[in-house]
This record gives C-alpha cells, sequence and structure tokens, in this order.
C-alpha cells in the first residue's frame, strides 16, 4: 500500500484493518480515490458538527444523566467499539442494552413530550427497541428468546420507529433547534437504507450499518457504496450529539469568550482523535498481503497487460513466491514497503555481487543467486527494459513477437534436396530445449505405448551413443553440435528412394513400426520445444512397418537435418555413413 493511500484510509475510515480486504483485490484507482476525498471532506464535516462544545446552561439531574449517556452512546460509537469489540460477544450486547435502557427512561422524563398519547407511543417504541436488543443478548447467550420481536433485523424497524417519536417529542418540546431535528429525520433515511439493502442483499442479521455495508462491499468488491453509506452513517451519531449538546433552554448564560471556545473543541477533539491515531498501524509493521500462497498470485498478466497501479503488487507475488520448491526471493518477516524498497536498490546495482549484498542484508535465503531482470521489471521497467525490451510486452506482443521469430526462423531453412519430391514433405527449423535436449522424436503419436517406446528409444540414444535410438514405433534422432535448433526436412515414399550421401556428415537407416497409422514429428504448437510448422503424416501406407533414413550435416547454415521415410520390413539397422 502507498504511503499516501494508507492516510487517505485512515482519514475516511479510522480503522483501516477491516477494510484491508478491499484494498488488497487491487489498490486505489482514480475513481475510488475521488470518493475517498468526498467521503473525507463530508466526515470532517460531520465530526466538527459531534464535537462542537456542549451549550452552556443550568441542568437538572436527570439532564445531566442523559447528557452524559447521549455523550457515552456517541463514544461507542466513534472511539469505544473497537475496544469493546474486543471482549466477548455478550459483553458488547449488555452493554448497548443497559445503556439504551438508561437513554431510553430518561428520553420519557426529561421530553416534554406535551401529550400523555405521544409519550405512550413513546414508551411503546422505546419498549419494543429494547426487547429486540434483549433478544440479540439472549441469543448470544444461548438462552430462550423473548420472542419474534424484531423484524428483518433486530432493531432495525423499532429503532426507526422510536427515533421518529423521540423527534416528534423535541419539536413539541422546543429546546431543541430546526438543525437538531433535521439530522434526526436524516439518520431515519439512513436507516431506511440499511433496511433496503438487507431487503436487496438478504442473509444479513446485524442491523449495525457499517457490519452490513461492509459484509456487501467485500463481496461485491464495490468501494464506492462501502465509503459513501459508512460515511452517511455518522448522521445519526451527529443528531445523538446534537441532542446531548441542546438541552438547556432556559437561563443560559452568555456564551463563553471565542478563544475559551476554541481550547475547548481542541481538548475536545484531542480526546477523541488520539484514541483513534492509536488504532492505526505504521508503515513498517510487516503486512504479507502478497505471500507465496495466495491466490492473487497465480495466473499474473504480463508486464505490458499490467496496469502502473498493479505492478507493486505483482512483484510482491513473485518475490514471495515458493513455485517449484525454491525458498522465496524475500522473507515473510519483511513488510511490503521494505520489500520493494529492496527491489528498487536491487535494480540500482550495476553487478551480481552488490545483488548479493542486498540480498544478504535483506535475509534472503537465496542471496546468493542474485535477481533476475524478469523479476525486477516490475519495479524498475525504466532500467530493465533498456537492456531487455522484450520483458515490457504485453502478452498479444509477446504472441507477435514469437510467431515473427518462428517464422523467421523456418524461412532461413531450405530443402536439401529440392529435386526429389516426396509423396508428403514439410521444411520447418525444429526448437531444441536449449539445455541438454537429445534431439527430436519421429514417433507414432496414437500408439497405446507411445510414452514407454519414447523413452526407450531415448535411452537407446545416451547408452549406445548413435545418432538415432529406436524401439518400437518410436525413434529418437539426436543433434550432432551444441545448438538450440536444426532445420529439419521430412519426406516419405512409396518405395525406397535413391541414396542420397554425398555432402552429408552422418547417415543412418533404422526400422520403425506405425501401430495406428500415422508417424511425424512433434511440433512446437505454441510450446517452446517442436517443429515451427505442421509437421505431415510420413506413414503414407498405413499401419505397419517402415524404415528411416537420417542425413545429417553441419555447415554455415547451421545443423541440418533430412528425414526419409518409406515401407520397408526389414529389421536391420544401418550406417550408410559415418
Amino acid at each position: 500500500m502507498v504511503f499516501s493511500d494508507a492516510w487517505l484510509w485512515v482519514a475516511v475510515e479510522w480503522s483501516p484493518p477491516a477494510y484491508a480486504g478491499l484494498y488488497e483485490r487491487g489498490g486505489l484507482d482514480t475513481s475510488t480515490t475521488v470518493v475517498l476525498i468526498v467521503a473525507t471532506v463530508v466526515k470532517v464535516a460531520l465530526l466538527w458538527l459531534i464535537l462542537r462544545t456542549p451549550a452552556p446552561g443550568p441542568l437538572d439531574r436527570r439532564e445531566k444523566a442523559l447528557r452524559r449517556l447521549l455523550y457515552l452512546a456517541v463514544a461507542y460509537t466513534l472511539v469505544l467499539w473497537y475496544p469493546i469489540a474486543l471482549l466477548p460477544g455478550p459483553v458488547d450486547a449488555a452493554f448497548q442494552l443497559a445503556l439504551w435502557t438508561a437513554i431510553d427512561v430518561l428520553f420519557l422524563l426529561v421530553i416534554r413530550w406535551r401529550s400523555r398519547l405521544l409519550r405512550a407511543a413513546a414508551g411503546v417504541m422505546f419498549a419494543v427497541e429494547l426487547a429486540g436488543m434483549a433478544n440479540e443478548l439472549l441469543d448470544q447467550l444461548d438462552l430462550p428468546e423473548l420472542g419474534p420481536v424484531g423484524i428483518l433485523a433486530p432493531g432495525l424497524l423499532s429503532g426507526a420507529a422510536a427515533t421518529i417519536v423521540t423527534v416528534l417529542g423535541q419539536r413539541r418540546d422546543g429546546r431543541w433547534s430546526l438543525g437538531t431535528q433535521i439530522a434526526g429525520w436524516s439518520s431515519l433515511g439512513v436507516n431506511a437504507l440499511v433496511i433496503l439493502l438487507n431487503l436487496v442483499f438478504g442473509g444479513v442479521s446485524s442491523g449495525d450499518l457499517g457490519v452490513l455495508v461492509m459484509v456487501q462491499a467485500i463481496s461485491s468488491g464495490d468501494l464506492a457504496v462501502l465509503v459513501l453509506v459508512d460515511a452517511a452513517g455518522l448522521v445519526g451519531t451527529v443528531w445523538m450529539a446534537a441532542t446531548a449538546r441542546e438541552l438547556p433552554a432556559e437561563g443560559r448564560p452568555a456564551e463563553l469568550p471565542p478563544a475559551r471556545r476554541r481550547v475547548i473543541r481542541v481538548a475536545v477533539a484531542a480526546v477523541a482523535v488520539l484514541p483513534l491515531i492509536a488504532l492505526i498501524h505504521p508503515e513498517q509493521t510487516p503486512r504479507l498481503t502478497y505471500t507465496g500462497w495466495s491466490m492473487d498470485c497465480y495466473d499474473r498478466p504480463a508486464f505490458g497487460d499490467l496496469k502502473p497501479a498493479e505492478r507493486d503488487a505483482a512483484f510482491l507475488c513473485r518475490a514471495r513466491s515458493t513455485e517449484g520448491g525454491v525458498p522465496p526471493m524475500f522473507p515473510d518477516s519483511l513488510s511490503n514497503q521494505e520489500i520493494l524498497a529492496y527491489g528498487r536498490a536491487l535494480c540500482r546495482t550495476t553487478d551480481r555481487q552488490e545483488q548479493q549484498t542486498i540480498l544478504k542484508r535483506a535475509g534472503s535465503a537465496r542471496s546468493t543467486w542474485g535477481a533476475d531482470p524478469w523479476d525486477l521489471v516490475y519495479v524498475c521497467p525504466e532500467v530493465v527494459g533498456a537492456t531487455h525490451p522484450e520483458l515490457l510486452r504485453s502478452a498479444t506482443q509477446t504472441e507477435e513477437a514469437n510467431t515473427a521469430y518462428v517464422a523467421e526462423k523456418n524461412a532461413e531453412c531450405r530443402d536439401p534436396w529440392p529435386r526429389t519430391k516426396g509423396v508428403v514433405q514439410a521444411t520447418a527449423n525444429y526448437f531444441l530445449f536449449v539445455d541438454g535436449d537429445p534431439g527430436y522424436l519421429v514417433h507414432d503419436p496414437d500408439d497405446q505405448a507411445a510414452d514407454e517406446a519414447a523413452e526407450q528409444a531415448t535411452n537407446k540414444v545416451y547408452d549406445d551413443r548413435s545418432l538415432i535410438g529406436v524401439a518400437g514405433s518410436a525413434a529418437l534422432v539426436g543433434h550432432v553440435d551444441d545448438v538450440s535448433d536444426v532445420c529439419l526436412t521430412v519426406k516419405a515414399f512409396r518405395t525406397a528412394p535413391p541414396q542420397r550421401i554425398a555432402g552429408w556428415d552422418q547417415v543412418s537407416e533404422v526400422p520403425i513400426v506405425s501401430r495406428s497409422g500415422r508417424l511425424t514429428v512433434p511440433e512446437r504448437d505454441g510450446g517452446e520445444v517442436g517443429a515451427g510448422a505442421p509437421m505431415p503424416n510420413l506413414a503414407i501406407a498405413g499401419k505397419g512397418h517402415y524404415r528411416l533414413r537420417v542425413h545429417v550435416r553441419v555447415g554455415d547454415a547451421g545443423e541440418e537435418h533430412l528425414v526419409v521415410v518409406f515401407p520397408g520390413a526389414s529389421e536391420k539397422r544401418l550406417e550408410l555413413k559415418r
């Protein structure tokens, strides 16, 4: 995570670990960043309204108790939820039940309802709301519940009804301003949104807005919904704080001087914000966003297909990868930021020894290996691309380059026996493994024992130290020079063609059988090994026995092979030229 991104999350969410999973899915794109900035401004404005100093004036004992309990509810919403959430679930449920029982009772006693009917309705709504909270506590304690009091989710509809009668009571009381009443009605809109989301998504039993939205946003990956609705959730907190602040209405003394009010606001803000700062994880804390086992690290696109914001994540995947059983480049004890810093330091090195020194300092289990350009390209493409431009390609560009390279290599190969045409024939470059590839196969790929025959033919090349190893339906043809490819021409005839020995270094003839009616040479077909062009079926007479004659020479054009196949029952092995 980029440092600025982390603090942007803090400014909006105040508790970034709860939403870390969303960031790990791809970071902050432009639209999400704009939403975060807007949400930050909204939350700052709402926080300012919440932290305004209480209105001065005399309060009786009940009003003082109500103000303190409302401010406790505000503190719970902003800060106290985190340490209380670390305690067993019933503790949190019991705390909220006790808190809101006291608040609702004091609402009945403090608000001037001016209507017995409205007060009675408020008492009923408060009782239903508290019954829903009691049900939630009983459920967590595995005790019999009071009955199906909650609808849709515990406390959602009953909480909305309790809010309605409370705001109506505030309006008839006359002590609360129009702004406070508007905040109360706005909180009902947020409550209605929670109910709507619960109907749409279903299955979320909690009535807590943050939990509901976070669950749905994580499942859908919609960061904008998460941020905006979560910001709107503070409207209810603004209403509670304003209700507590405006309690005294009569006999208020003159307002405090502006300088003193500013000091009080700063003090209140410090008390509210400092605990939040303690929850912020420092940048040096190891965050293992991508490990060797992370599913997001599989099937990573080519460098050219990655957005710039995705490149760091790709490097972290490669740096922590244990694919193939090899140790990771960096240990898990390092944070993402430290690994990225080490990666960029590796980009500035001039030789392998400097890389080994950096990796050893980082605690790498494979410091002697150094770092490869195909790993470092994700953190310094401008450096690696100067010497390895092919690593900057997209998947499409790589495929096009490979196709062009194969076509170019095929064009370099010529038919060495152009005047004698086979019934079927082809000329192409045959690509070998660079390290230790023994050669290429002429085989029957549809033979049930094809793999076993190929293995036996390979062993014979090594054991007999010969050019050709043959076993039933497979023949392995080796190469005489240390090369990574050969020019290969194959031709099939209905009868034995004239022996062509002049101009060739080696000519050998061996028996081979086709059990399915096919004999061919493996094609490259998108892989690294094989013929660069389609190879024909050389068993033109169908199932049966054939003779395989192989011509090999090494010249200025590299190593050339001519493979001739024709029907023949002889089992003899002939060395026509050695």
